[in-house]
C-alpha cells in the first residue's frame, strides 16, 4: 500500500511543501565534470529521511566519480509529478516509488529495463518471488527494497483478561477463530462499555480486499498466461475475505461500520481508549502506536490470521513493495544502478528498514539480529515477510481506472450494507472486465 496513507502532522506537511518543484531537473554533469544523478526519495519519517540522507552522503564520500543529489518528494502527489516530469523530459534519474506505479510508467516507456543492468550480487540478495513484484511483460522496472505485511495490533490486557491465548507466527489464528474471538471481545452496553473486537479501516478498500483475498486462495484479478488478458473474477475464494468483513460489520457487530471510511491512523485513538480490542494494520503503524499510546498501555503485534485454501497454509499476503527505478532518459544508467546496488546492500537495507519500520526484501537482511528482536513486534513482521507475494494488482494495465471508478465505490457500498454480494460481484466483474478490455494491447 502506498505510504501516503500514513502521512500525518509536520512530517507530511514538510514533505508536501518541499515537493512542488522537486522534479524540475534531471541529473547532469556538475561544474567539475563529474556526472550528477538526482535521487528522488519518498522517505518522510524523521528516522527514514535521516537514514536515506546518511547513505547518500556515504556514497558521495566513497564514489567521487559519480555524485548523487538527494531530492525530497512526497507520497501524496508522486504519481502525477512523475508523469509530468517524464512527459517534460525532466525526470529524476533514480526514482523511489512503489510497485503499483511500475506498470503504467514501464509500459509508457519512461523507465529503464533493468534486466541486463543489475549485478549478480544484487540479483542474489533478493529472492525471485520478490523480483516478480517489479516485473511484467518480460521486463524488470524496479528493485524492490522494502515491503509491508499486514498484522494484528492488539490490546494485550483485553485478550489476557478474557483468557484468550495469544497466537504466534508458527501458530496463527484462522480467520474463523478470529471471528469467534472478536465476537467474544465485543460488548454493546453503550457508553464506556461499548467495545468491538476489531475495526476495519477501509479508506482504501481495494488493496486490502485484493491482497487479503490471497489468504483464502482468491485473487479477484487474474491474468491469462497465453493472451496476457486481465480478467476479474469474484468466485467463492475471491469473495471469502470480503464476506467475512461484511459479517463482522453487519451481522456479528464485532466491527463498527463507522470505521469503514477511516484510515489506519484514525482508529488509533479508539484503540487506545479500549473501544477496539484489535486492529488489522500495516506493520509500520507500530511506530505510531509506540509514539502515541498512553503510558502503560499494553499492546502486542500478532500475526494476521490465515485462511483456508491459500498458499503457504493461508499465510500468503499480497504486497506492492517500495522500489528503486532508473529513468529511461537517465544518461548514466549504469552509474544509477551502481547506486541502487549500494543502497540495497544488506547493512543498508537493515538501516532503511529500521528507519521506515518495515521489513526489507533481502534474504540476509530479514535475518539480521537488529530486525529479529521481539521488541516492538519486529520478529513477527520478519516471520510473516517470507510469505509475502506479488499483489494481484501488480502488472495489470488498467488497474488504476478499475480501482478508482469501479472497485472502490462498489466495495464501499458492499461493506456498508448498501448493496448485496451479488450486486458487488456484478459491478466488479461485469463493469470491471469492460475497463480492462480497453487496455488490451
Amino acid at each position: 500500500m502506498r505510504r501516503r496513507t500514513l502521512l500525518a502532522g509536520t512530517a507530511a506537511t514538510a514533505a508536501a511543501a518541499g515537493s512542488g518543484s522537486l522534479l524540475s531537473a534531471c541529473g547532469s554533469s556538475s561544474g567539475s565534470g563529474v556526472p550528477s544523478l538526482d535521487f528522488l526519495s519518498l522517505a518522510w519519517q524523521e528516522e527514514s529521511v535521516k537514514a536515506n540522507k546518511a547513505l547518500v552522503k556515504q556514497w558521495n564520500q566513497q564514489h567521487p566519480e559519480t555524485h548523487v543529489r538527494y531530492v525530497q518528494g512526497s507520497w501524496d502527489d508522486v504519481h502525477d509529478q512523475l508523469l509530468t516530469s517524464f512527459e517534460g523530459g525532466e525526470a529524476p534519474d533514480i526514482i523511489h516509488d512503489e510497485g503499483i506505479d511500475l506498470t503504467d510508467f514501464g509500459s509508457g516507456g519512461y523507465l529503464a529495463d533493468l534486466t541486463k543492468l543489475l549485478p549478480a550480487g544484487l540479483r542474489a540478495r533478493i529472492p525471485q518471488s520478490t523480483w516478480d513484484t517489479a516485473a511484467f511483460n518480460g521486463a524488470l522496472y524496479g528493485v524492490p527494497f522494502l515491503q509491508e505485511p499486514r498484522v494484528l495490533i492488539a490490546n494485550r490486557k483485553l485478550l489476557v483478561d478474557a483468557g484468550i491465548p495469544l497466537p504466534d507466527s508458527d501458530h496463527p489464528w484462522t480467520w474463523a477463530e478470529f471471528e469467534d474471538i472478536t465476537r467474544e471481545l465485543s460488548h454493546h452496553g453503550g457508553g464506556k462499555a461499548e467495545r468491538y473486537g476489531t475495526a476495519w479501516p477501509m479508506s482504501s478498500p481495494v488493496s486490502v480486499t485484493l491482497n487479503l483475498a490471497l489468504t483464502n486462495g482468491g485473487r479477484v484479478l487474474y491474468k491469462d498466461k497465453d493472451s496476457g488478458r486481465t480478467e476479474v473474477r469474484f468466485d467463492s475464494a475471491d469473495s471469502a475475505f470480503a464476506e467475512m468483513v461484511s459479517r463482522q460489520v453487519r451481522t456479528d457487530r464485532s466491527a463498527p461500520s463507522s470505521a469503514l471510511s477511516l484510515g489506519g491512523g484514525d482508529v488509533l485513538p479508539g484503540f487506545f481508549g479500549g473501544r477496539y480490542a484489535m486492529l488489522p494494520l500495516d506493520f509500520s503503524y507500530r511506530q505510531q502506536v509506540q509514539q502515541q499510546a498512553p503510558d502503560h498501555f499494553d499492546w502486542v503485534t500478532l500475526p494476521l490470521p490465515v485462511g483456508a485454501g491459500g498458499a503457504d497454509g493461508g499465510r500468503a499476503q499480497g504486497v506492492s513493495p517500495q522500489t528503486l527505478s532508473v529513468s529511461k532518459s537517465c544518461a548514466h544508467q549504469e552509474a544509477a544502478v551502481e547506486f541502487i546496488d549500494f543502497m540495497t546492500q544488506t547493512p543498508h537495507l537493515v538501516q532503511l528498514a529500521q528507519g521506515d519500520w518495515m521489513p526489507p526484501t533481502g534474504t540476509a537482511a530479514l535475518r539480521d539480529p537488529a530486525l529479529t528482536t521481539e521488541k516492538l513486534g519486529w520478529s513477527t513482521g520478519m516471520s510473516i515477510a517470507r510469505y509475502l507475494t506479488a499483489s494481484p494488482a501488480l502488472g495489470m494495465r488498467g488497474y488504476p481506472e478499475w480501482s478508482d471508478k469501479i472497485a472502490t465505490p462498489a466495495l464501499q457500498q458492499y461493506y456498508s450494507g448498501a448493496i448485496s454480494l451479488d450486486s458487488l460481484r456484478g459491478k466488479l466483474v461485469r463493469d470491471g472486465n469492460r475497463v480492462f478490455e480497453r487496455y488490451r494491447s
